[in-house]
């Protein structure tokens, strides 16, 4: 039998990414409309909702993070579905090392606290019956170039050979490959029945220095790369009058800290998970005329 998926904020990265997998792999898939639809009556009839909602440029989260996390758990109480939410690093707060999920939620930023509420907030529900897949990941990395972090700032000089780093060149930083997000999301999703009530669950992802990136893209353009530093100086001068500026500040740290995230849960449920190659993630996001472009002159 067909099974349904219901995208929340299927415009978005997790979103498309999310719709484009579970349709390949033969489930029906809705998207939510938040303009005209019922979130309660959209996920009647859903085996999974995959929550995508995020709000844009990191505004109203003390108000709609709590008011989104209320909404889901209602509708999926009411329909019976489990919940897929992509986790992040923010929980885990600033001290260095594997994080897995036994590994203490201290955030020290407003951001991980919120993240911290919402998470406990599936935990009591997961008491009352509610199935909930927490898959964590770290920084975004998309293929499609759509407005990470990595495509806006750190390339985002990349076609005049520099990149930007945002803390120290030899400090390892865990990233999450969405296209691989969202197969690790279908096939747990198709293993729902066998896993806890709430499951926290990171990706690996790749975890990779600045340093070693430049040398990938070295490789592969035959360019060499110029590293400069972003502007912190012109964020904290930017920061009360622009929202985006204190939440850069706000996550600075994590640029500062060598992190990674703990394959060993993710290894038990998904032995034969392949992730995509350590290389093509992290030139995922150098545009291919570039690259195409390097190598032909080469």
């Amino acid at each position: 039998m067909t099974q349904t998926v219901l995208i929340l904020g299927a415009s978005g990265k997790i979103g498309r990414h999310a719709a484009e997998a579970f349709a390949k792999a033969g489930w029906t898939v809705r998207k939510f409309n938040r303009s005209t639809d019922d979130l309660t009556q959209s996920a009647m009839g859903a085996d999974v909702i995959v929550n995508g909602f995020n709000p844009a440029g990191y505004k109203g989260w003390a108000t709609l993070v709590p008011k989104y996390t209320a909404d889901i758990i209602a509708a999926a109480k009411a329909s019976g579905a489990t919940v897929i939410i992509p986790g992040n690093v923010y929980n885990f707060g600033a001290t260095a090392g594997t994080w897995g999920p036994t590994t203490p939620h201290a955030a020290t930023t407003r951001k991980g606290r919120l993240r911290i509420k919402m998470e406990e907030s599936y935990r009591q529900a997961a008491k009352d019956g509610l199935r909930t897949i927490i898959l964590r990941g770290g920084d975004f990395l998309d293929p499609n170039r759509d407005g990470t972090l990595m495509s806006l700032v750190i390339l985002g000089k990349i076609d005049k050979g520099v990149v930007t780093t945002m803390g120290p060149t030899d400090v390892e930083h865990a990233y999450c490959y969405l296209p691989d997000w969202a197969r690790v999301a279908v096939a747990l999703a198709e293993t729902r029945a066998t896993l806890n009530a709430l499951e926290d669950i990171p990706l690996p992802g790749e975890s990779f220095t600045i340093q070693e990136l430049c040398e990938e893209i070295t490789a592969a353009t035959n360019q060499k790369i110029k590293i400069t530093n972003f502007p912190w100086w012109l964020m904290r001068l930017a920061s009360p009058v622009w929202t985006l500026a204190y939440e850069l500040l706000e996550m600075r740290y994590l640029s500062e800290i060598p992190h990674r995230l703990s394959g060993a849960r993710l290894a038990e449920i998904l032995p034969d998970f392949h992730p995509t190659p350590r290389q093509e993630i992290m030139l995922c996001e150098v545009p291919s005329n570039l690259k195409r472009a390097q190598l032909m002159a080469a």
